[in-house]
């Protein structure tokens, strides 16, 4: 058995912890760090195939020493374009890219026909990809004129046929085949490089105009010991104390610090509590800097713009990215917008979470960072958050998507607003003069201001899409429509748009905004 002295950094062992259960269990976990305080040794640790919100200080005696794995020599391994490169100190999960749905297959009680222009080499084949973009035409009225367009798909190119293929709706059975397997989808290009393609920096350094668009998507090529381990021990903001997820680059002689005080309206930092007082004495904030465009009952919401509240905007950065590790933080914020959500009370309005987004996207991203602070979290505050941003979309005659990729919490979220938003539209429709209900995806999206990929992609997700005698047809059961319905009975929080009072700027005619 190892000693305790012998212990490095990139060694693996078991560790104890407590699972979500409250039940001991020993994941194997991998040593990053150790320190030695007042004499005593503590080991951080990374459990693997675990979120690195889970990373902890632990000591000695919480360590299996039984089963320690000493790190081997570093062997350059060549990586995908040939350059060598060490190999990862730690395997990620891979979220897989969809879910299949499974269950005992009951009565429809809802019948609905989809109705898409195929090429005629994929009716013989029934599969597509996830997130491949489809068209359809718009058969909501029998005698409505169809549309044709074209159908992307990965594979090479195939003939567009001329007419449109009708969809029927038919009860789940042996004979229904799936419309579209889960296979990997197309990717889209990657803002993840170093290099951001969007600057409009000039070649020697020297910035020739504000950046006009950017990203918050991480790089993970510059992860290193230090940015893979939390440094800041605990934070108070308000009457709250949160405890940091993730790194975030505040300050390093701020990260010795037992607790770091936040203002709540102006989120500046201070070292101590005698600090913040003497702050609060001088910050004549009660809400976000920027312009209220919503609010309802106690819940508002605020637009900042990250150019004019430059302060601010950086310092919700460096706040969010404590329980963001996917997303990193430019100090230019310039290119985008904030929407804090608040609650008010006789104190002021106090911050719940915030996105956001870029003021200028060619990628329809409606959402750059989404974040629901931890004591607000499973509050029903990350669906209105997610709502209001496709609320702002309708606004703007805009279909969105969030930019990707998505955190862990943030995938459910958005998948399970999808499903609801989606469900709800397919269960509101009714048959005309006895037929079955229809709608394309192209109105889904025109209704919902989702985009067709997220659309598509949800549907299979529910597994409601089939294909049957070279039909595409939507498939809701039982289990589907109780399930939804008990959902949106527990989903008390709604934007009410009435209360929006949001008009859309045209970013590319504002020269330096």
């Amino acid at each position: 058995m190892a000693e305790v002295g012998e212990i490095i950094e990139g060694c693996r062992l078991p560790v104890l912890r407590r699972n979500q259960d409250n039940e001991d269990e020993w994941p194997l976990a991998e040593i990053l760090s150790v320190k030695d305080i007042s004499g005593r040794k503590l080991f951080y640790v990374h459990y693997i195939d675990f979120n690195k919100r889970l990373d902890e200080w632990v000591t000695h005696e919480r360590l299996d020493l039984k089963k320690i794995q000493f790190p081997k020599k570093e062997a350059k391994t060549p990586t995908k374009n040939g350059l060598p490169g060490s190999r990862p100190g730690s395997p990620e999960r891979e979220v897989p890219a969809s879910a299949q749905a499974s269950g005992k297959t009951l009565p429809i009680p809802v019948q609905i026909t989809l109705r898409f222009n195929l090429p005629k080499e994929r009716e013989a084949i029934p599969g597509g990809e996830p997130d491949q973009p489809l068209s359809s035409s718009s058969c909501l009225q029998p005698n409505h004129r169809s549309t044709k367009r074209k159908v992307e798909v990965v594979s090479p190119a195939t003939p567009v046929p001329s007419e449109t293929a009708p969809a029927s709706v038919f009860p789940q059975n042996g004979a229904a085949r799936r419309a579209m397997a889960a296979q990997p989808g197309r990717k889209r290009k990657s803002n993840c490089l170093g290099t951001d393609e969007d600057s409009q920096d000039s070649s020697d350094g020297i910035p020739s105009a504000p950046r006009m668009t950017g990203s918050l998507v991480s790089d993970r090529s510059h992860d290193d010991i230090v940015t893979r381990m939390k440094n800041i021990e605990c934070i108070e903001l308000g009457r709250h104390r949160l405890k940091p997820w993730y790194f975030s680059p505040y300050p390093q002689e701020l990260t010795t610090l037992p607790v770091l005080y936040l203002c709540e309206f102006c989120l500046k930092y201070g070292r101590s509590l005698k600090c913040l007082q003497r702050h609060l004495t001088k910050c004549d904030l009660r809400h976000p800097p920027g312009n209220e465009i919503y609010r309802k009952g106690t819940i508002s919401f605020f637009e900042i713009d990250g150019r004019k509240n430059k302060s601010y905007s950086q310092n919700l950065c460096l706040l969010a990215k404590c329980f963001l590790d996917h997303k990193t933080l430019y100090y230019d914020t310039d290119p985008f917008l904030f929407y804090v959500m608040t609650e008010y009370d006789c104190k002021g309005f106090h911050i719940v979470g915030y996105f956001s987004k870029e003021k200028e996207s060619t990628e329809d991203y409606n959402v750059a960072c989404i974040l629901t602070l931890p004591p607000y979290q499973r509050r029903g505050y990350g669906k209105l958050l997610i709502e209001f941003s496709y609320e702002l979309s309708k606004v703007e005659g805009k279909t969105g998507t969030p930019e990707k990729p998505l955190s862990d919490l943030g995938l459910l979220s958005y998948r399970s607003y999808w499903s609801q938003t989606i469900l709800e539209i397919l269960m509101g429709l009714k048959s005309e003069s006895g037929e079955r209900p229809q709608i394309t995806i192209n109105e889904i999206s025109e209704i919902t201001s989702i985009k067709k990929e997220d659309v598509i992609s949800t549907l299979q997700y529910l597994n409601l899409i089939n294909y049957y005698k070279g039909q595409y047809i939507l498939t809701l059961s039982e289990d589907i429509v109780d399930g939804h319905e008990r959902a949106m009975l527990k989903r008390l929080l709604r934007i009410d748009s009435k209360c929006l009072h949001f008009t859309p700027k045209d970013w590319s005619k504002r020269g330096k905004w």
